[in-house]
C-alpha cells in the first residue's frame, strides 16, 4: 500500500496569486494557529522522550538532531543556542544536516536522499548507548533521516522522531514518535511553514525542559548563561540587583570577576552576608 503524505495534500486555499497582502497574511495566520494545538496533542510523547533522556544526560549522554533542509537547519539552530543560553558544553546538543556545513545556508542537491552518511557522521562522534538521536522529517520519509535513525535504533540507541505525517516510515525506526499533525500547508507541500514551526516548538520544549530539569535554570532565570554581548551582560546585572539587592555597579563588578550569575549566587549563599557583599 502506498504511503499517503498529509504534508503533500492540496492547500485549503486556492488562487493565492490573486489575493491581496492582507488576505494572504490573515489566511497564513489562521493556519499557523493550528500548530500549537498539534503540538499540544503530542505532549505525552514529548514528555516520555524527555523523561527517558534525563538519566542518559546524567551519565554523560548527548542529544543529536538529524535532519535535511529546513528540518536540519532547525535542529542546528536549537543546538547552537543551548551553550550560550545555559552555559553547557557545546557537544551536549549536536545538529547534523544532510549535505554538511554548506547545507546550512543553501540547498545541496539530493543530499536528503543519501544513505549511510548520517550514520557515518554519528560514528565520527563515537555515538554510544548513552546518547539520543532525534530525527526531524516533516514527511517522515526523508532517506537521510530514516536511514540514520534505523541504524541508531538497531544499535540500541534511544531514538525519536518529529514528523507531520501519521504512521510515517520514520515512526517504524523510532522508539518514540512525536507526531505534529498540522494538516496541509498554505502553499501546497511547503513544509517549511506549519511543519517547520511545529518542529521548532517541539525542540524548544525538549531542550528547555531538559535544561530546567538539569539545574541550568533557577526560579525562572538563566543563571548559567554566557555573557557574550552587552544585552546579556545587562540581563545578568538586572538578575543580581534583583536577587541580591545590590547596586548595578556592584553587580557589574562581581560579574567581571566571577563570569556568571550562578557563580556569584553560590558565593553569596555560602556565608556572605549583605554587609560584606563587596568582599565576594
Amino acid at each position: 500500500m502506498t504511503f499517503s503524505k498529509l504534508t503533500e495534500a492540496p492547500s485549503y486555499y486556492n488562487d493565492l496569486e490573486k489575493k491581496d497582502t492582507a488576505t494572504i497574511l490573515k489566511e497564513i495566520n489562521q493556519e499557523d494557529q493550528k500548530v500549537a494545538y498539534a503540538v499540544q496533542r503530542a505532549l505525552p510523547s514529548i514528555n516520555d522522550l524527555i523523561n527517558q533522556i534525563i538519566p542518559l544526560i546524567r551519565q554523560g549522554g548527548r542529544i543529536f538532531y538529524v535532519g535535511a533542509g529546513t528540518s536540519g537547519r532547525i535542529g542546528i539552530l536549537d543546538a547552537s543556542e543551548i551553550p550560550p543560553t545555559f552555559g553547557t558544553d557545546p557537544n551536549l546538543f549536536i545538529g547534523i544536516i544532510a549535505g554538511g556545513q554548506k547545507a546550512i545556508s543553501q540547498a545541496v542537491e539530493y543530499a536528503e536522499d543519501e544513505l549511510n552518511t548520517g550514520w557515518n557522521e554519528l560514528c565520527n562522534y563515537q555515538i554510544n548507548s548513552k546518547d539520543t538521536v532525534i530525527g526531524l522529517s516533516a514527511s517522515g520519509t526523508t532517506p537521510f533521516v530514516v536511514d540514520t535513525l534505523k541504524k541508531a535504533h538497531e544499535t540500541g540507541i534511544l531514538t525519536a522522531c518529529i514528523t507531520s505525517n501519521p504512521d510515517a516510515p520514520i515512526s517504524q525506526v523510532s522508539k518514540i514518535t512525536i507526531e505534529t499533525i498540522v494538516g496541509p500547508e498554505y502553499i501546497t507541500g511547503s513544509s517549511r511553514m506549519k511543519s517547520g514551526t511545529a518542529q521548532k516548538m517541539v525542540l524548544n520544549m525538549i531542550s528547555s525542559t531538559l535544561m530546567i530539569r538539569m539545574g541550568r535554570v533557577e526560579g525562572n532565570k538563566m543563571v548559567h548563561m554566557k555573557l557574550t554581548n552587552h544585552k546579556l551582560q545587562q540581563r545578568a546585572i538586572n538578575m543580581l540587583t534583583e536577587l541580591l539587592d545590590i547596586s548595578p555597579k556592584l553587580a557589574n563588578e562581581l560579574l567581571k570577576k566571577h563570569k556568571t550569575v550562578k557563580t556569584v549566587l553560590k558565593l553569596y549563599h555560602h556565608g556572605n552576608s549583605p554587609s560584606d557583599k563587596e568582599t565576594f
